[in-house]
């Protein structure tokens, strides 16, 4: 690795947030360059094209994340007035380091017959619009994309729409939502961990010290295993306090989820990799010792060793054709990114499977100094891909330079300098949450720091077993909603009686034939000793009737009009409209549309058969029919009979559900999609692009 150096721009433009006062561009590149932007009007009615410059500053901000890795929110200022809304803008960037001077068409990201070019059509540059005018928002939204997740990268299709509409700024979508799960730390494939691990030295220039966090990966077989393919997964399960049952190939390092986040945006890396031979095949990696066996090759566990052999190897070989699959989508979906403002949430897989899924994980992990280590590696590299460009003022100069001041010391060989002053910004930060400048306006939540876990045992009946347990959590605790989110909503700009779109990474309202096939299928494995709660993900609103009538009474007060939810993580697609009232007589009627997954169906082989016969079965008598419940005051929620009414002092709130067809008639669709919401003049269309 010492051999070459890397290429100057690793990932983007992608461009986040934007106004009419400010375009905010995110970049990576391996050098700290003086960016310096242009900014052009398109008038598309002329042939040629024209393009105006638009008099703009510049504000750079740049951290230094590892000695070549640099991190750029490019904040395009208006320099008179304001930019006009409704109107293409064209976009260039210069590059310049110690005499080195190139731009965007320099690396042939503008010569439209490039595999690699970021333009559409005839354009001359990457093009953008701000929406202004209240007619045909568009957003595309979806979630859970996996690296080497079953399926094609749907993201590509999101790139088909811009194409085809580049010039109509009426049909073309003007945001994506990404909802959560962008990367994958916890499940990574076994051909591309090691390659990781190399590219996270290279980014940074040095290891991480983890064996000061944890003296046993001093020790065998924990220090070879950790550089293994196959190697992490005890180390994971015992020393950091995780639960996922795929954390074979965990990433750890800092490095480690910034090289994940370099692969998932751009196909630089994926070039460099094949251009200097770092894929090793099965075999290669067997005979260097690059494999953790559980079994060894010993004559007493031979039998054994042959068949985790067999089993790693075929695991390797699938691993190995999905990612081929996912590399070649990643050019249009690069150019999409580049094209369309983007705005994101961390669900689990961000972090890792199960985050603080209950207050006993959270706890285990947070007393385990490489689990505290490890989470906050995972929210410091969210930040710099993802969580900055959502909101740059929501980080104040204090959490910037206490990113700065830990990320020297790393660079520099002295991890500790400032760890414990990092560690505890990162585990105690509230301001994830954030609302997107769309029309309608986007109300991201965060559904993972700000739980509420109640510790009051829960009677739960599994098949003949009866035992006691912790509730699943509020996804949102009572002092967020009253005082931080609806500050945030309000001083926004946002008014009562507009429209608003709530963006939750699982679904408010869920699909009751799906948590009935997994309560009557899963559940019941419970009584085998399956840890159900950790092992398939028994969290959603629903699963707190508190926290679920908190979200009502809460979102209710504020009045949207209309109210719509777009919402991912549980890789089904599925659209429900619901009409709410409460025991006062307030009214609310929410619409809400999940997309998932982008890449990575879940429900395959036998799983999958039982799934389809379930949603086939339930199809035609949930469709277009209306299902009547009831929240009584203990929060517990209870089906109606249509022709049931309760005495309004024996329910908190009613509310009537109707599930809408999806895909073919069909109100579930299973297979990889993209969410494809129009909204105007107060009325929404939906399709799930696939």
């Amino acid at each position: 690795m010492d051999t070459f150096e890397l290429p100057a721009l690793l990932a983007g433009p992608i461009v986040r947030r934007v106004e009419t006062h400010q375009i905010v561009i995110w970049m990576a590149t391996s050098k700290h360059y003086a960016v310096h932007p242009e900014l052009f009007t398109i008038d598309t009615d002329s042939k040629p094209f024209i393009y105006e410059p638009v008099p703009i500053q510049n504000e750079q901000n740049t951290v230094k994340l590892g000695k070549s890795l640099f991190v750029h929110l490019l904040k395009i200022i208006p320099a008179n007035g304001l930019f006009p809304a409704d109107q293409l803008l064209g976009y260039n960037f210069t590059f310049s380091n110690n005499g080195e001077c190139f731009d965007l068409h320099d690396l042939g990201l503008l010569t439209a017959e490039n595999s690699w070019s970021i333009v559409y059509g005839d354009l001359k540059y990457p093009s953008l619009f701000i929406k202004g005018s209240d007619q045909n928002s568009h957003f595309l939204y979806g979630s859970c994309r996996k690296v080497h997740g079953e399926g094609d990268d749907t993201l590509i299709l999101g790139d088909a729409l811009v194409e085809k509409n580049h010039i109509d700024i009426v049909n073309r979508p003007n945001s994506l939502f990404l909802t959560g799960d962008q990367i994958y730390a916890d499940d990574v494939p076994d051909p591309l961990i090691r390659i990781i691990s190399k590219f996270s030295e290279l980014l940074i220039g040095r290891r991480e010290s983890l064996h000061e966090l944890d003296h046993r990966l001093s020790h065998e077989p924990f220090k070879e295993s950790i550089n293994q393919i196959n190697g992490r997964q005890f180390i994971m399960e015992n020393f950091c306090q995780f639960t996922s049952g795929s954390a074979h190939n965990h990433l750890i390092e800092f490095g480690e989820y910034a090289a994940m986040y370099l692969l998932s945006w751009s196909p630089v890396l994926w070039e460099l990799a094949q251009e200097y031979d770092l894929f090793e095949s099965f075999h290669d990696a067997f005979d260097n010792n690059h494999i953790y066996f559980r079994f060894p090759n010993t004559d007493y566990y031979q039998k054994e060793h042959l068949q985790e052999k067999k089993l790693l190897k075929n695991r390797y070989f699938a691993e190995q054709e999905l990612i081929t699959s996912f590399q070649h989508s990643l050019y249009r979906g690069a150019r999409l990114l580049a094209n369309i403002p983007v705005y994101m949430i961390f669900d689990d897989h961000d972090v890792t499977d199960d985050w603080n899924i209950s207050d006993g994980w959270r706890r285990a992990v947070r007393q385990s100094a490489l689990g505290r280590h490890v989470v906050s590696n995972a929210l410091a590299s969210y930040w710099a891909f993802q969580g900055w460009g959502n909101n740059p003022d929501a980080f104040d100069e204090c959490f910037v330079s206490i990113m700065k001041d830990y990320m020297d010391g790393l660079i520099n060989g002295d991890m500790k300098k400032h760890h414990d002053k990092w560690v505890q910004l990162l585990w105690s930060f509230n301001h994830w949450k954030f609302v997107a400048p769309t029309f309608p306006k986007a109300l991201f939540l965060d559904t993972r720091t700000q739980r509420k876990f109640d510790l009051k045992p829960k009677p739960v009946k599994i098949g003949s077993i009866i035992e006691e347990t912790n509730p699943p959590p509020q996804l949102i605790n009572k002092i967020e909603w009253q005082q931080n989110i609806k500050h945030l909503l309000f001083s926004s700009g946002w008014k009562k009686n507009s429209p608003l779109v709530i963006v939750s990474a699982t679904p408010v309202y869920g699909m009751g034939l799906i948590e009935s096939f997994l309560h009557n299928y899963v559940y019941p494995l419970k009584v085998l000793g399956v840890n159900v709660n950790t092992k398939f993900d028994f969290e959603a609103w629903k699963y707190n009737g508190k926290g679920f009538s908190t979200f009502l009474n809460h979102v209710s007060k504020w009045e949207p009009s209309p109210c719509i939810i777009l919402s991912g993580d549980v890789h089904y697609g599925s659209a429900v409209h619901a009409e709410i009232e409460f025991n006062d007589g307030r009214k609310m009627a929410i619409k809400q549309y999940t997309a998932s997954p982008i890449k990575n169906m879940s429900f395959t082989k036998l799983w999958g058969l039982l799934m389809k016969i379930a949603v086939k079965a339930n199809t035609i008598n949930r469709t277009n029919k209306d299902i009547y419940r009831y929240c009584d005051h203990s929060y517990c929620i209870h089906r109606l009979d249509e022709r049931q009414q309760p005495d309004k002092d024996k329910y908190v709130w009613m509310d009537k559900l109707r599930y809408q067809p999806v895909s073919h008639h069909s109100i579930i669709e299973i297979q990889n999609h993209l969410g494809h919401l129009t909204y105007s003049d107060q009325s929404c269309k939906n399709e799930l692009l696939k």
